[in-house]
Protein backbone atom coordinates (compact mmCIF):
# COMPACT_ATOMS: atom_id res chain seq x y z
CA UNK A 1 0.00 0.00 0.00
CA UNK A 2 1.36 3.48 -0.73
CA UNK A 3 2.32 5.44 1.94
CA UNK A 4 -0.03 8.71 3.13
CA UNK A 5 3.53 10.31 4.45
CA UNK A 6 5.25 11.33 1.32
CA UNK A 7 5.49 14.88 0.20
CA UNK A 8 3.66 15.88 -2.30
CA UNK A 9 5.69 16.93 -4.95
CA UNK A 10 7.13 12.72 -4.93
CA UNK A 11 3.83 11.07 -4.63
CA UNK A 12 3.04 13.31 -8.07
CA UNK A 13 6.45 11.99 -9.65
CA UNK A 14 5.26 8.48 -8.40
CA UNK A 15 1.64 8.34 -10.15
CA UNK A 16 2.34 10.83 -13.05
CA UNK A 17 1.30 8.72 -16.43
CA UNK A 18 4.28 7.96 -18.65
CA UNK A 19 4.87 10.96 -20.73
CA UNK A 20 7.00 11.75 -23.94
CA UNK A 21 10.08 12.61 -21.01
CA UNK A 22 10.00 9.70 -19.59
CA UNK A 23 10.65 8.05 -23.34
CA UNK A 24 13.42 10.38 -23.31
CA UNK A 25 14.95 9.82 -20.34
CA UNK A 26 15.04 6.32 -20.98
CA UNK A 27 17.12 7.13 -25.02
CA UNK A 28 19.07 9.52 -23.11
CA UNK A 29 20.46 7.63 -20.47
CA UNK A 30 20.31 4.76 -22.72
CA UNK A 31 22.58 5.87 -25.55
CA UNK A 32 25.30 6.04 -22.57
CA UNK A 33 24.61 2.06 -21.74
CA UNK A 34 24.91 1.54 -25.87
CA UNK A 35 28.09 3.43 -25.16
CA UNK A 36 29.32 1.30 -22.40
CA UNK A 37 28.36 -1.88 -24.10
CA UNK A 38 29.87 -1.06 -27.39
CA UNK A 39 33.33 -0.08 -26.17
CA UNK A 40 33.42 -2.84 -23.77
CA UNK A 41 32.49 -5.74 -26.00
CA UNK A 42 34.00 -4.54 -29.33
CA UNK A 43 37.75 -5.57 -28.25
CA UNK A 44 36.45 -9.26 -28.87
CA UNK A 45 36.29 -8.88 -32.38
CA UNK A 46 39.56 -7.33 -32.61
CA UNK A 47 41.61 -8.82 -29.79
CA UNK A 48 43.15 -11.71 -32.39
CA UNK A 49 43.97 -9.24 -35.17
CA UNK A 50 46.07 -7.77 -32.59
CA UNK A 51 47.99 -10.75 -32.21
CA UNK A 52 48.71 -11.11 -35.67
CA UNK A 53 49.66 -7.80 -36.17
CA UNK A 54 51.88 -7.52 -33.32
CA UNK A 55 52.77 -10.15 -31.73
CA UNK A 56 53.41 -12.69 -35.05
CA UNK A 57 57.02 -15.18 -34.79
CA UNK A 58 58.38 -16.11 -38.28
CA UNK A 59 59.78 -19.36 -36.53
CA UNK A 60 55.95 -21.00 -35.21
CA UNK A 61 53.54 -22.38 -37.71
CA UNK A 62 50.52 -20.46 -36.40
CA UNK A 63 49.04 -17.11 -36.85
CA UNK A 64 50.45 -14.28 -34.03
CA UNK A 65 48.50 -14.73 -30.82
CA UNK A 66 48.23 -12.51 -28.42
CA UNK A 67 50.41 -13.86 -24.80
CA UNK A 68 47.60 -14.80 -22.66
CA UNK A 69 48.81 -12.02 -20.38
CA UNK A 70 48.68 -9.20 -22.62
CA UNK A 71 45.25 -10.94 -24.18
CA UNK A 72 43.90 -10.85 -20.40
CA UNK A 73 45.31 -6.86 -20.04
CA UNK A 74 43.61 -5.62 -23.28
CA UNK A 75 40.27 -7.06 -22.21
CA UNK A 76 40.68 -6.33 -18.78
CA UNK A 77 41.88 -2.92 -17.99
CA UNK A 78 38.60 -1.48 -19.05
CA UNK A 79 37.01 -3.25 -16.36
CA UNK A 80 39.43 -1.96 -13.22
CA UNK A 81 38.69 1.66 -14.97
CA UNK A 82 35.24 0.44 -15.02
CA UNK A 83 35.28 -0.54 -11.09
CA UNK A 84 36.95 2.71 -10.56
CA UNK A 85 34.80 4.53 -12.10
CA UNK A 86 31.85 3.00 -10.67
CA UNK A 87 33.00 4.20 -6.95
CA UNK A 88 34.32 7.45 -7.77
CA UNK A 89 31.24 8.82 -10.00
CA UNK A 90 28.72 6.75 -7.71
CA UNK A 91 29.94 8.58 -4.21
CA UNK A 92 30.02 11.97 -5.97
CA UNK A 93 26.23 11.47 -7.43
CA UNK A 94 25.44 11.47 -4.19
CA UNK A 95 27.57 14.70 -2.99
CA UNK A 96 26.96 17.22 -5.85
CA UNK A 97 23.87 15.68 -7.40
CA UNK A 98 23.41 13.63 -10.05
CA UNK A 99 23.56 15.88 -13.15
CA UNK A 100 26.28 17.75 -12.19
CA UNK A 101 28.20 14.77 -12.53
CA UNK A 102 26.52 12.93 -15.56
CA UNK A 103 28.14 14.81 -18.25
CA UNK A 104 31.55 14.16 -17.17
CA UNK A 105 31.09 10.39 -18.10
CA UNK A 106 30.31 10.75 -21.51
CA UNK A 107 33.07 13.16 -22.11
CA UNK A 108 35.61 10.49 -20.85
CA UNK A 109 34.26 7.88 -22.76
CA UNK A 110 34.21 10.36 -26.22
CA UNK A 111 37.76 11.08 -26.03
CA UNK A 112 38.81 7.82 -24.73
CA UNK A 113 37.37 6.17 -26.87
CA UNK A 114 39.20 8.25 -29.64
CA UNK A 115 42.39 8.15 -28.39
CA UNK A 116 42.30 4.42 -28.04
CA UNK A 117 42.19 3.98 -31.68
CA UNK A 118 44.97 6.67 -32.03
CA UNK A 119 47.33 4.65 -30.07
CA UNK A 120 50.71 4.89 -31.74
CA UNK A 121 54.46 5.38 -30.25
CA UNK A 122 57.00 2.90 -29.19
CA UNK A 123 53.93 0.47 -27.18
CA UNK A 124 50.61 0.28 -28.85
CA UNK A 125 49.00 -1.72 -27.05
CA UNK A 126 50.84 -0.06 -22.97
CA UNK A 127 48.91 3.00 -24.75
CA UNK A 128 45.95 1.41 -26.00
CA UNK A 129 45.51 -0.11 -22.21
CA UNK A 130 46.36 3.09 -21.18
CA UNK A 131 43.23 5.10 -23.15
CA UNK A 132 41.02 1.59 -22.53
CA UNK A 133 41.33 2.37 -18.50
CA UNK A 134 39.53 6.10 -18.87
CA UNK A 135 37.82 4.49 -20.89
CA UNK A 136 36.15 2.25 -18.47
CA UNK A 137 36.42 4.57 -15.89
CA UNK A 138 33.63 7.09 -17.43
CA UNK A 139 31.91 3.73 -18.17
CA UNK A 140 31.64 3.13 -14.61
CA UNK A 141 30.34 6.37 -13.93
CA UNK A 142 27.51 5.55 -16.13
CA UNK A 143 25.97 2.58 -14.10
CA UNK A 144 24.93 4.45 -10.93
CA UNK A 145 24.06 7.84 -12.53
CA UNK A 146 22.08 6.39 -15.56
CA UNK A 147 20.03 3.88 -12.99
CA UNK A 148 19.55 6.20 -10.38
CA UNK A 149 18.37 9.16 -12.38
CA UNK A 150 15.87 6.88 -14.16
CA UNK A 151 14.34 5.52 -10.75
CA UNK A 152 14.02 8.74 -9.62
CA UNK A 153 12.47 10.14 -12.27
CA UNK A 154 10.07 6.79 -13.16
CA UNK A 155 6.37 6.47 -11.73
CA UNK A 156 6.15 3.45 -9.17
CA UNK A 157 4.30 1.69 -12.14
CA UNK A 158 6.37 1.27 -14.77
CA UNK A 159 9.81 2.27 -12.45
CA UNK A 160 11.56 -1.74 -13.01
CA UNK A 161 10.62 -1.42 -16.77
CA UNK A 162 11.71 2.04 -17.80
CA UNK A 163 15.26 1.22 -15.51
CA UNK A 164 15.23 -2.32 -17.45
CA UNK A 165 14.55 -0.32 -20.35
CA UNK A 166 17.69 1.91 -20.12
CA UNK A 167 19.85 -1.23 -18.99
CA UNK A 168 18.77 -2.87 -22.22
CA UNK A 169 20.62 -0.88 -24.45
CA UNK A 170 23.48 -2.60 -23.66
CA UNK A 171 22.08 -5.15 -25.41
CA UNK A 172 21.75 -2.86 -28.42
CA UNK A 173 25.32 -1.73 -28.01
CA UNK A 174 26.27 -5.07 -28.04
CA UNK A 175 24.60 -5.84 -30.96
CA UNK A 176 26.73 -2.92 -32.81
CA UNK A 177 29.42 -4.17 -31.56
CA UNK A 178 29.63 -7.20 -33.46
CA UNK A 179 27.84 -5.49 -36.66
CA UNK A 180 30.18 -2.40 -37.00
CA UNK A 181 32.96 -4.82 -36.80
CA UNK A 182 31.55 -6.88 -39.32
CA UNK A 183 30.56 -4.42 -41.51
CA UNK A 184 34.25 -2.57 -41.70
CA UNK A 185 36.12 -5.75 -41.59
CA UNK A 186 33.79 -7.12 -44.95
CA UNK A 187 34.69 -3.42 -46.48
CA UNK A 188 38.22 -4.15 -45.98
CA UNK A 189 38.21 -7.47 -46.85
CA UNK A 190 36.71 -6.66 -50.16
CA UNK A 191 39.56 -3.53 -50.54
CA UNK A 192 42.65 -5.40 -49.57
CA UNK A 193 41.78 -9.24 -50.25
CA UNK A 194 44.45 -12.03 -49.16
CA UNK A 195 45.27 -15.52 -48.86
CA UNK A 196 44.48 -17.78 -46.06
CA UNK A 197 47.73 -18.23 -43.23
CA UNK A 198 47.67 -21.58 -44.37
CA UNK A 199 48.67 -20.64 -48.00
CA UNK A 200 50.72 -17.52 -46.95
CA UNK A 201 51.85 -17.21 -43.70
CA UNK A 202 53.37 -13.42 -44.43
CA UNK A 203 51.03 -11.79 -46.50
CA UNK A 204 47.85 -13.26 -44.93
CA UNK A 205 47.96 -10.43 -42.85
CA UNK A 206 47.01 -7.40 -44.79
CA UNK A 207 49.07 -3.92 -43.36
CA UNK A 208 45.72 -1.91 -43.84
CA UNK A 209 44.51 -4.09 -41.00
CA UNK A 210 46.29 -1.73 -38.80
CA UNK A 211 43.64 0.78 -39.47
CA UNK A 212 40.34 -1.95 -39.56
CA UNK A 213 41.05 -1.86 -35.30
CA UNK A 214 41.85 1.69 -35.07
CA UNK A 215 38.29 2.79 -36.88
CA UNK A 216 36.17 0.23 -34.42
CA UNK A 217 37.37 1.38 -31.54
CA UNK A 218 37.05 4.87 -32.05
CA UNK A 219 32.91 4.20 -33.31
CA UNK A 220 32.17 4.03 -29.84
CA UNK A 221 32.79 7.92 -29.43
CA UNK A 222 29.97 8.53 -31.72
CA UNK A 223 26.82 7.65 -29.94
CA UNK A 224 28.12 8.84 -26.63
CA UNK A 225 28.99 12.67 -28.76
CA UNK A 226 25.28 12.48 -29.93
CA UNK A 227 24.19 12.58 -26.49
CA UNK A 228 26.03 14.72 -24.87
CA UNK A 229 23.73 17.91 -25.14
CA UNK A 230 20.28 16.60 -24.25
CA UNK A 231 22.28 15.59 -21.11
CA UNK A 232 23.08 18.49 -20.27
CA UNK A 233 19.75 19.50 -20.86
CA UNK A 234 18.26 17.14 -17.91
CA UNK A 235 17.25 19.10 -14.75
CA UNK A 236 18.08 17.47 -11.40
CA UNK A 237 15.52 14.79 -10.41
CA UNK A 238 13.06 15.90 -8.32
CA UNK A 239 13.97 13.29 -4.98
CA UNK A 240 17.79 14.94 -5.15
CA UNK A 241 16.62 18.37 -4.84
CA UNK A 242 13.84 17.86 -2.41
CA UNK A 243 14.99 15.55 0.18
CA UNK A 244 19.36 16.03 -0.11
CA UNK A 245 19.00 19.73 -0.87
CA UNK A 246 15.96 20.57 1.20
CA UNK A 247 14.12 22.35 -1.71
CA UNK A 248 10.55 21.44 -2.57
CA UNK A 249 9.90 24.59 -4.30
CA UNK A 250 12.51 24.07 -6.71
CA UNK A 251 12.04 20.26 -7.12
CA UNK A 252 8.19 21.17 -7.93
CA UNK A 253 9.47 23.75 -10.35
CA UNK A 254 11.86 21.76 -12.19
CA UNK A 255 9.83 18.78 -12.78
CA UNK A 256 7.11 20.71 -13.95
CA UNK A 257 8.72 21.92 -16.57
CA UNK A 258 9.60 18.60 -17.82
CA UNK A 259 6.80 16.88 -17.00
CA UNK A 260 2.67 17.75 -17.87
CA UNK A 261 1.79 17.35 -14.24
CA UNK A 262 0.60 19.59 -11.39
CA UNK A 263 3.16 19.93 -8.41
CA UNK A 264 2.47 21.80 -5.42
CA UNK A 265 5.57 23.15 -3.54
CA UNK A 266 4.90 21.27 -0.42
CA UNK A 267 7.85 22.08 2.55
CA UNK A 268 5.88 21.18 5.90
CA UNK A 269 6.99 17.55 5.94
CA UNK A 270 10.41 18.66 4.48
CA UNK A 271 12.08 19.04 7.61
CA UNK A 272 10.78 15.47 9.03
CA UNK A 273 12.12 13.83 6.31
CA UNK A 274 15.45 15.00 6.63
CA UNK A 275 15.07 14.17 10.14
CA UNK A 276 14.53 10.81 9.26
CA UNK A 277 17.34 10.09 6.97
CA UNK A 278 20.23 11.58 8.32
CA UNK A 279 22.19 8.27 8.95
CA UNK A 280 25.15 8.00 7.30
CA UNK A 281 25.66 4.88 4.82
CA UNK A 282 28.48 3.44 7.41
CA UNK A 283 26.22 3.12 10.64
CA UNK A 284 24.43 0.71 12.69
CA UNK A 285 21.09 2.29 11.65
CA UNK A 286 21.89 1.72 7.79
CA UNK A 287 23.04 -1.82 8.59
CA UNK A 288 19.72 -2.70 10.79
CA UNK A 289 17.83 -1.18 7.67
CA UNK A 290 19.22 -2.28 4.79
CA UNK A 291 22.97 -4.12 5.55
CA UNK A 292 21.55 -7.34 3.99
CA UNK A 293 19.78 -5.63 1.35
CA UNK A 294 23.23 -4.53 0.09
CA UNK A 295 24.96 -7.58 0.94
CA UNK A 296 22.27 -9.50 -1.42
CA UNK A 297 22.59 -6.91 -4.67
CA UNK A 298 26.63 -6.81 -4.05
CA UNK A 299 27.03 -10.46 -3.57
CA UNK A 300 24.71 -11.54 -6.72
CA UNK A 301 26.10 -9.03 -9.32
CA UNK A 302 29.58 -10.10 -8.48
CA UNK A 303 28.57 -14.03 -9.19
CA UNK A 304 26.48 -13.03 -12.34
CA UNK A 305 28.91 -11.16 -13.81
CA UNK A 306 31.77 -13.62 -13.72
CA UNK A 307 29.46 -15.96 -15.78
CA UNK A 308 28.40 -13.22 -18.19
CA UNK A 309 31.74 -11.46 -18.62
CA UNK A 310 33.22 -15.27 -18.64
CA UNK A 311 30.51 -15.85 -22.03
CA UNK A 312 31.26 -12.36 -23.79
CA UNK A 313 34.99 -12.17 -23.21
CA UNK A 314 35.38 -15.95 -24.13
CA UNK A 315 33.11 -16.16 -27.25
CA UNK A 316 35.59 -15.95 -29.56
CA UNK A 317 37.49 -18.84 -28.53
CA UNK A 318 34.36 -20.98 -28.34
CA UNK A 319 32.85 -19.90 -31.71
CA UNK A 320 35.23 -22.23 -33.64
CA UNK A 321 34.03 -25.26 -31.67
CA UNK A 322 30.70 -24.19 -32.36
CA UNK A 323 30.94 -24.25 -36.06
CA UNK A 324 30.46 -20.18 -36.57
CA UNK A 325 33.71 -19.52 -37.80
CA UNK A 326 37.06 -21.19 -39.16
CA UNK A 327 40.44 -22.22 -37.46
CA UNK A 328 42.65 -19.25 -37.48
CA UNK A 329 45.43 -21.09 -39.82
CA UNK A 330 42.54 -21.11 -42.56
CA UNK A 331 41.77 -17.53 -42.73
CA UNK A 332 43.51 -14.13 -43.55
CA UNK A 333 43.82 -11.65 -40.52
CA UNK A 334 40.74 -9.24 -41.79
CA UNK A 335 38.84 -12.53 -42.53
CA UNK A 336 38.74 -13.78 -39.16
CA UNK A 337 37.90 -10.48 -38.07
CA UNK A 338 34.58 -10.63 -40.16
CA UNK A 339 34.18 -14.05 -38.96
CA UNK A 340 34.57 -13.37 -35.49
CA UNK A 341 32.02 -10.05 -35.38
CA UNK A 342 29.71 -12.11 -37.27
CA UNK A 343 29.27 -14.56 -34.86
CA UNK A 344 29.28 -12.19 -32.17
CA UNK A 345 26.30 -10.51 -34.01
CA UNK A 346 24.34 -13.39 -34.15
CA UNK A 347 24.81 -15.08 -30.65
CA UNK A 348 23.69 -11.09 -29.68
CA UNK A 349 20.63 -10.84 -32.23
CA UNK A 350 19.42 -14.40 -31.36
CA UNK A 351 20.19 -14.78 -27.43
CA UNK A 352 21.59 -12.02 -25.92
CA UNK A 353 19.07 -9.20 -27.17
CA UNK A 354 15.88 -10.78 -26.72
CA UNK A 355 16.31 -11.28 -23.04
CA UNK A 356 16.54 -7.81 -22.34
CA UNK A 357 13.54 -6.67 -23.89
CA UNK A 358 11.68 -10.03 -22.13
CA UNK A 359 12.69 -8.32 -18.92
CA UNK A 360 11.24 -5.06 -19.84
CA UNK A 361 7.91 -6.72 -20.52
CA UNK A 362 7.19 -8.68 -17.55
CA UNK A 363 9.25 -6.96 -15.26
CA UNK A 364 6.33 -5.35 -13.68
CA UNK A 365 4.33 -8.46 -14.35
CA UNK A 366 6.29 -11.09 -12.61
CA UNK A 367 8.45 -9.11 -10.52
CA UNK A 368 12.14 -8.73 -10.26
CA UNK A 369 12.88 -11.61 -7.54
CA UNK A 370 10.95 -14.27 -9.58
CA UNK A 371 13.02 -13.26 -12.68
CA UNK A 372 16.42 -12.92 -10.78
CA UNK A 373 15.92 -16.24 -9.42
CA UNK A 374 14.94 -18.42 -12.22
CA UNK A 375 17.66 -16.60 -14.22
CA UNK A 376 20.27 -17.91 -12.06
CA UNK A 377 18.39 -21.56 -12.36
CA UNK A 378 18.18 -21.94 -15.70
CA UNK A 379 22.20 -20.37 -16.65
CA UNK A 380 23.54 -23.01 -13.83
CA UNK A 381 21.52 -26.11 -15.79
CA UNK A 382 22.51 -24.83 -19.64
CA UNK A 383 26.00 -24.12 -18.12
CA UNK A 384 26.46 -27.67 -16.29
CA UNK A 385 24.56 -28.98 -19.43
CA UNK A 386 27.68 -27.67 -21.86
CA UNK A 387 30.77 -28.29 -19.69
CA UNK A 388 29.59 -31.89 -19.32
CA UNK A 389 28.70 -32.31 -22.76
CA UNK A 390 31.41 -30.43 -24.40
CA UNK A 391 32.72 -32.46 -26.64
CA UNK A 392 29.73 -34.17 -27.62
CA UNK A 393 27.86 -30.60 -28.40
CA UNK A 394 31.43 -29.63 -30.23
CA UNK A 395 32.00 -32.20 -32.62
CA UNK A 396 28.55 -34.34 -33.22
CA UNK A 397 25.94 -31.37 -32.40
CA UNK A 398 26.91 -28.45 -33.23
CA UNK A 399 23.35 -26.84 -33.59
CA UNK A 400 22.33 -27.91 -30.03
CA UNK A 401 25.48 -26.22 -28.93
CA UNK A 402 24.44 -23.15 -30.14
CA UNK A 403 20.91 -23.04 -28.89
CA UNK A 404 22.13 -23.96 -25.24
CA UNK A 405 25.03 -21.59 -25.40
CA UNK A 406 22.31 -18.73 -26.68
CA UNK A 407 19.70 -19.95 -24.12
CA UNK A 408 22.47 -19.12 -21.39
CA UNK A 409 22.48 -15.45 -22.68
CA UNK A 410 18.79 -15.24 -23.10
CA UNK A 411 18.47 -16.21 -19.07
CA UNK A 412 21.31 -14.45 -18.33
CA UNK A 413 19.35 -10.81 -19.64
CA UNK A 414 15.63 -12.09 -19.26
CA UNK A 415 17.34 -12.52 -15.62
CA UNK A 416 20.10 -11.56 -12.91
CA UNK A 417 21.85 -9.16 -15.87
CA UNK A 418 19.21 -6.70 -15.68
CA UNK A 419 17.45 -7.38 -12.48
CA UNK A 420 20.99 -6.64 -10.17
CA UNK A 421 20.92 -3.97 -12.35
CA UNK A 422 17.50 -2.38 -11.45
CA UNK A 423 17.59 -3.67 -7.77
CA UNK A 424 20.15 -1.25 -5.95
CA UNK A 425 18.54 1.74 -7.72
CA UNK A 426 15.23 0.92 -6.04
CA UNK A 427 16.19 -0.54 -2.39
CA UNK A 428 18.26 2.31 -0.93
CA UNK A 429 17.78 5.60 0.44
CA UNK A 430 18.00 8.82 -1.89
CA UNK A 431 21.03 10.20 -0.10
CA UNK A 432 23.23 6.85 -0.41
CA UNK A 433 21.36 5.28 -3.64
CA UNK A 434 23.86 6.61 -5.96
CA UNK A 435 26.84 5.19 -4.14
CA UNK A 436 25.20 2.12 -3.08
CA UNK A 437 24.12 1.01 -6.72
CA UNK A 438 27.91 1.98 -7.25
CA UNK A 439 28.83 -0.26 -4.53
CA UNK A 440 26.71 -3.53 -5.88
CA UNK A 441 27.84 -2.55 -9.76
CA UNK A 442 31.65 -2.45 -8.21
CA UNK A 443 31.57 -5.80 -6.87
CA UNK A 444 30.07 -6.88 -10.35
CA UNK A 445 33.21 -5.67 -12.26
CA UNK A 446 35.15 -7.63 -9.78
CA UNK A 447 33.08 -10.66 -10.86
CA UNK A 448 33.71 -9.16 -14.54
CA UNK A 449 37.93 -8.71 -13.30
CA UNK A 450 37.89 -12.44 -12.39
CA UNK A 451 36.27 -13.90 -15.77
CA UNK A 452 39.03 -11.44 -17.67
CA UNK A 453 41.83 -12.72 -16.02
CA UNK A 454 41.24 -16.00 -14.53
CA UNK A 455 38.24 -17.64 -16.58
CA UNK A 456 39.29 -16.19 -19.55
CA UNK A 457 42.64 -18.00 -19.16
CA UNK A 458 40.79 -21.76 -19.51
CA UNK A 459 39.60 -20.93 -23.20
CA UNK A 460 42.39 -19.42 -24.58
CA UNK A 461 44.23 -22.46 -25.74
CA UNK A 462 40.86 -24.04 -26.80
CA UNK A 463 41.17 -27.08 -24.72
CA UNK A 464 38.40 -29.42 -24.40
CA UNK A 465 39.14 -30.16 -20.32
CA UNK A 466 40.13 -26.34 -19.48
CA UNK A 467 36.71 -25.07 -20.79
CA UNK A 468 34.52 -28.24 -19.59
CA UNK A 469 35.71 -27.29 -16.26
CA UNK A 470 35.28 -23.39 -16.69
CA UNK A 471 31.39 -24.13 -17.30
CA UNK A 472 31.10 -26.31 -14.46
CA UNK A 473 32.91 -23.57 -12.12
CA UNK A 474 30.50 -21.02 -13.65
CA UNK A 475 27.35 -23.24 -13.00
CA UNK A 476 28.18 -23.53 -9.59
CA UNK A 477 28.54 -19.65 -9.12
CA UNK A 478 25.36 -19.44 -11.03
CA UNK A 479 23.69 -21.38 -8.03
CA UNK A 480 25.07 -19.77 -5.57
CA UNK A 481 23.95 -16.45 -7.32
CA UNK A 482 20.54 -18.12 -7.04
CA UNK A 483 20.86 -18.72 -2.96
CA UNK A 484 22.41 -15.20 -2.20
CA UNK A 485 18.78 -13.54 -4.80
CA UNK A 486 16.99 -14.55 -1.03
CA UNK A 487 18.39 -11.43 0.35
CA UNK A 488 16.55 -8.94 -1.74
CA UNK A 489 12.77 -8.44 -1.45
CA UNK A 490 10.41 -7.35 -4.04
CA UNK A 491 10.39 -3.88 -4.91
CA UNK A 492 7.41 -3.53 -8.05
CA UNK A 493 4.38 -1.49 -7.27
CA UNK A 494 5.82 0.64 -4.23
CA UNK A 495 7.30 4.19 -4.32
CA UNK A 496 11.11 4.81 -3.62
CA UNK A 497 10.60 6.37 -0.14
CA UNK A 498 8.51 3.20 0.83
CA UNK A 499 10.77 0.39 0.07
CA UNK A 500 13.59 2.60 1.96
CA UNK A 501 11.49 3.75 4.52
CA UNK A 502 11.93 7.46 3.61
CA UNK A 503 8.53 8.10 4.05
CA UNK A 504 9.28 7.46 7.81
CA UNK A 505 6.86 4.59 7.64
CA UNK A 506 8.42 1.22 9.48
CA UNK A 507 10.81 -1.14 8.02
CA UNK A 508 8.56 -4.17 8.30
CA UNK A 509 10.41 -7.16 6.98
CA UNK A 510 7.62 -9.61 7.24
CA UNK A 511 6.04 -7.71 4.83
CA UNK A 512 7.94 -7.39 2.49
CA UNK A 513 8.63 -10.94 2.71
CA UNK A 514 4.94 -11.57 2.29
CA UNK A 515 5.21 -9.07 -0.54
CA UNK A 516 7.92 -11.70 -2.59
CA UNK A 517 5.98 -14.34 -1.87
CA UNK A 518 2.86 -13.10 -3.29
CA UNK A 519 5.11 -12.01 -6.64
CA UNK A 520 6.54 -15.68 -6.65
CA UNK A 521 2.91 -17.04 -6.77
CA UNK A 522 0.94 -14.35 -8.37
CA UNK A 523 3.77 -14.50 -11.80
CA UNK A 524 2.01 -17.99 -12.57
CA UNK A 525 -0.65 -15.97 -13.78
CA UNK A 526 1.40 -12.85 -14.65
CA UNK A 527 -0.78 -10.39 -12.92
CA UNK A 528 -0.53 -6.98 -14.22
CA UNK A 529 -0.13 -3.80 -12.39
Amino acid sequence: MASNNNLAVLQALDTARTQWYHIKAIVIAGMGFFTDAYDLFCITAVSKLLGRLYYYDPTKSAPGKLPHNINNLITGVALFGTFSGQLVFGWLGDKLGRKKVYGITLILMVICAICSGLSFGGSVIGTLCFFRFWLGFGVGGDYPLSATIMSEYANKKTRGAFIAAVFAMQGVGIIFAGLVSMILSAIFLKRYPAPSFKKDPIFSTQPEADYLWRLVLMFGALPALLTYYWRMKMPETGRYTALIEGNAKQAAADMGRVLDIEFEAETDKLSQFKAANQYPLLSHEFYRRHGHHLIGTMTTWFLLDIAFYSQNLTQKDVFPAMGLTRKAPEVNAIEEVYQTSRAMFIVALVGTFPGYWFTVLFIEKIGRFVIQLVGFFMMSIFMLILGIKYQYLRDENKWLFVVLYGLTFFFANFGPNSTTFVLPAELFPTRVRSTCHALSAASGKAGAIIAAFVVQTYTLDEKVSKIRLALIILAFTNMLGFCFTFLVPETKGRSLEEISGEDGGAQNETQMATRRSVSMQGSGRLEAI
